[in-house]
């Protein structure tokens, strides 16, 4: 896969240790807005973590345990999607996104979870998938809803962020669950 088309003018590709520099400016560029909602944003914090992270993508990609691959607006790279868990043993997987500010709205984050979702389920044999948002994160939820998930239920300060403990919600779809846009 070299990329998929998201949108006239979006794509999702990958993201390899080779593009670390990008990966690192990206962050750095938007870490105030994804702080308090991905831990990544305060690990990777130069060229060097963000290869880091990246090559531990690429090892999982290479022993098919998951993957993360980049968003991309008019070439530029705007936010990521990624399996932050992916056990093929009990066919379970957690799945991840972010997105750039000015990149919100036009339905990046939908169209690339519904590829990854499809490729999972289809591809991978995968049984379920989870999402997981701080209470917070009205436009995570949105995203779970639009994408046909149920709301599992609240994880009672699991994500430790500002020196607070905040609430997280897990939400799912099964491989027996409708997918909104196969109807």
């Amino acid at each position: 896969m070299l990329s998929l088309p998201l949108a006239e003018d979006a794509e999702l590709t990958p993201l390899e240790p080779w593009q670390a520099d990008e990966f690192a400016e990206h962050i750095d560029r938007h870490r105030a807005h994804l702080a308090p909602w991905i831990p990544l944003a305060s690990t990777v914090t130069d060229t060097e973590s963000a290869r880091e992270l990246l090559q531990r993508y690429a090892d999982h990609q290479a022993a098919g345990a998951g993957r993360l691959l980049g968003i991309r607006l008019r070439g530029e790279l705007v936010g990521a999607i990624l399996f932050v868990q992916f056990d093929l043993t009990t066919g379970n997987c957690e799945l991840g996104v972010w997105l750039a500010p000015h990149a919100q709205g036009h339905g990046l984050i939908t169209k690339a979870a519904q590829l990854m979702i499809d490729w999972a389920f289809d591809v991978r044999g995968m049984h379920r998938i989870e999402w997981i948002t701080m209470t917070a994160n009205e436009r995570s939820k949105a995203a779970a809803k639009r994408l046909g998930m149920t709301l599992d239920g609240v994880l009672r300060e699991s994500y430790l962020f500002g020196g607070r403990r905040h609430d997280s919600e897990i939400w799912s779809l099964l491989v027996t669950d409708p997918r909104p846009w196969k109807l």
